[in-house]
């Protein structure tokens, strides 16, 4: 994805910073997902971040946050556990 095409699309305004990592996720930038979702210490935080080291392919990172977050890692699709944690937010 083209950076400059990132920074024209701007966070809807009003969505909780755990809300607008998923959103950053989704609109393909991994890296400003995971800074929000590394200054959240909650465990839907926890949650986000191991989801988000899942997407990138790090299990083991992602399975320690899912137990930082009281989980285990999903056995749904990426897109039903995006899904999943976003009506959960």
């Amino acid at each position: 994805m083209d950076p400059d095409d990132l920074e024209r699309r701007a966070t809807p305004a009003g969505l909780a910073p755990l809300l607008a990592a998923m959103w950053h996720e989704r609109h393909g930038d991994w890296a400003r997902a995971h800074e929000v979702a590394q200054a959240d210490d909650s465990r839907e935080g926890a949650w986000v971040h191991a989801y988000l080291h899942r997407q990138e392919g790090d299990l083991a990172n992602a399975d320690y946050w899912y137990h930082r977050a009281g989980r285990r890692r999903s056995d749904l699709l990426p897109a039903a556990e995006w899904e999943q944690i976003v009506r959960a937010l």
